[in-house]
C-alpha cells in the first residue's frame, strides 16, 4: 500500500517541524563557564574572536578594578582566580566597553540596569543559603495598583513551610531591597526564601512570613516626585498600601511586636526612615550596609526619645562589610556609635567584605533569629 501526501499537507508538517526546532534551546556550544574547582578557584571563559580587550568583573574584586582575561588562538578568553568564599558571588564581562552577563551561565541578577550573572562556591559544610532537604516555603508575586506610587506595582511574598495548612497567624518581617535591585534581589541573589527555610527547619527561627516591595518608590534614575525623596515616598507606599495589602490578605499578626523590617543599601536607608519614623509599628530594625541620610532630622523625634523608642524597638541590629567603600564602613561604624550616645540600645556586627551579596545573607541569617523570640 503507498501512502501518498499532498504537497500543502506535508508543506505544512515540514513547517511545524522547523518552527519546534527553533522553538527548541540551543545544543551547547563554546566553553564553559563558570567552572568552580575544588579549591574553591573558578575559571570564566568567552567566546569573543573578534575582541580586542576583555576583562571581568566580580564582587570580589575591589570597586572599579577588573581583571584582563587572556586570549587564546581559538578566540575563547578565559581567566582563573584565586581561592574565593564559599558563598554566592556576581561577576560580568566587558568586551570593548560592551557589558555583559556571561552567556552561557543560565543564573542571570535581577537589577535595574545592565545585566550579570550568579554562581555558588560551595563550603565543605552547608551554609545557611543553600538548597538542603528541608520543608521549603512558597514564594509568589502580588501585584498592587498604587495610589502612592502611581503605577501597579509587584511585591514578593515569602509563606513559610505549612502555612496553607491551618489558620495560624504569623509574624511578618518587611525586608527591602538595594538601589538599582527589584523586589525578586533577596530571593533572586540573596537566597533568603532558603535561609528562612533552613532556620525554620533547624528550629533557629520561629516561622513568619517575609514581604519584598519595591524599593524603588521613585523609579530608579528618576529625580524627587513632589518635593518627596525616594524614602519619604517609599514611607507612605509601605505604611498606607503595602502593609494594609498584607494584612488584609494574610494570616498576619497584626500587633507591632509582631512586626519587624530590614534592608540593604538602600534598603537599609528606607529602614531607618521608616523604622525610627514609626517606632510604634514594628518591635526589631535590621539595618544592613545602610545608605545613611544626609541629616537625622526627619527620625529627630525618636533620637530624642531613647527611652520611649527603646521601649517599641527591642532590636536595633547595623551590620556592614569591614570592606565596604560604597556606604563606607566608618560612617556605619559611626552611626551605631551615635545611637549608642544617644541612648538608644543597638547591636553592631561586621562582616568581612564589602558591598556585596556575601555580606547580606550572613546579615539575614544572622539577623531573622532575633526577631520574634519568644514572641
Amino acid at each position: 500500500m503507498k501512502i501518498r501526501f499532498h504537497v500543502p499537507v506535508l508543506t505544512f508538517a515540514l513547517s511545524l517541524l522547523a518552527l519546534s526546532a527553533f522553538a527548541q534551546t540551543p545544543a551547547p556550544t563554546g566553553p564553559a563557564s563558570p567552572v568552580v574547582h575544588a579549591d574553591r578557584t573558578v575559571t570564566f571563559r568567552v567566546s569573543a574572536p573578534q575582541a580586542t580587550l576583555v576583562t571581568l568583573s566580580g564582587d570580589w574584586m575591589p570597586v572599579g578594578k577588573p581583571e584582563n582575561m587572556t586570549k587564546a588562538a581559538d578566540g575563547v578568553w578565559s581567566i582563573t582566580t584565586e581561592p574565593l568564599a564559599a558563598n554566592g558571588h556576581l561577576y560580568w564581562f566587558n568586551l570593548d566597553g560592551l557589558a555583559i552577563a556571561d552567556p552561557v551561565n543560565p543564573r542571570i541578577k535581577l537589577r535595574q540596569r545592565t545585566s550579570a550573572s550568579l554562581f555558588e562556591v560551595p563550603a565543605d559544610t552547608p551554609l545557611p543559603w543553600d538548597l538542603r532537604d528541608v520543608p521549603h516555603g512558597v514564594v509568589l508575586t502580588e501585584w498592587q495598583k498604587s495610589m502612592v506610587l502611581k503605577r501597579t506595582e509587584r511585591i514578593v511574598i515569602y509563606l513559610p513551610p505549612g502555612y496553607e495548612k491551618g489558620n495560624a497567624r504569623y509574624p511578618v518581617l518587611y525586608l527591602v531591597h538595594g538601589s538599582g535591585d527589584v523586589p525578586e534581589s533577596w530571593t533572586n541573589a540573596g537566597n533568603a526564601n532558603l535561609i528562612l527555610d533552613n532556620l525554620i527547619a533547624d528550629k533557629k527561627a520561629r516561622p513568619m512570613i517575609v514581604v519584598m516591595p519595591a524599593g524603588h518608590a521613585i523609579p530608579f534614575g528618576a529625580p524627587g516626585i513632589g518635593g518627596n525623596s525616594n524614602s519619604q515616598m517609599f514611607d507612605r507606599y509601605l505604611m498606607t498600601e503595602v502593609i494594609p495589602f498584607v494584612e488584609s490578605k494574610y494570616r498576619v499578626a497584626t500587633d507591632a511586636k509582631n512586626r519587624a523590617m530590614a534592608g540593604l543599601s538602600m534598603g537599609g536607608g528606607h529602614t531607618i526612615h521608616t523604622g525610627f519614623s514609626h517606632p510604634e509599628m514594628f518591635s526589631a530594625l535590621g539595618i544592613f550596609s545602610p545608605g545613611l541620610p544626609p541629616s537625622f532630622t526627619e527620625i529627630n523625634a525618636a533620637l530624642s526619645d531613647p527611652k520611649g523608642t527603646n521601649a517599641k524597638l527591642g532590636l536595633i541590629w547595623i551590620s556592614c562589610g569591614e570592606k565596604d567603600t560604597t556606604v563606607q564602613f566608618p560612617r556605619i561604624q559611626e552611626f551605631a556609635e551615635m545611637l549608642k550616645q544617644r541612648g538608644i540600645h543597638e547591636t553592631f556586627q561586621a562582616y568581612e567584605g564589602a558591598h556585596v551579596w556575601p555580606v547580606w545573607r550572613s546579615s539575614l541569617a544572622d539577623f531573622a533569629p532575633l526577631i520574634f523570640a519568644g514572641k
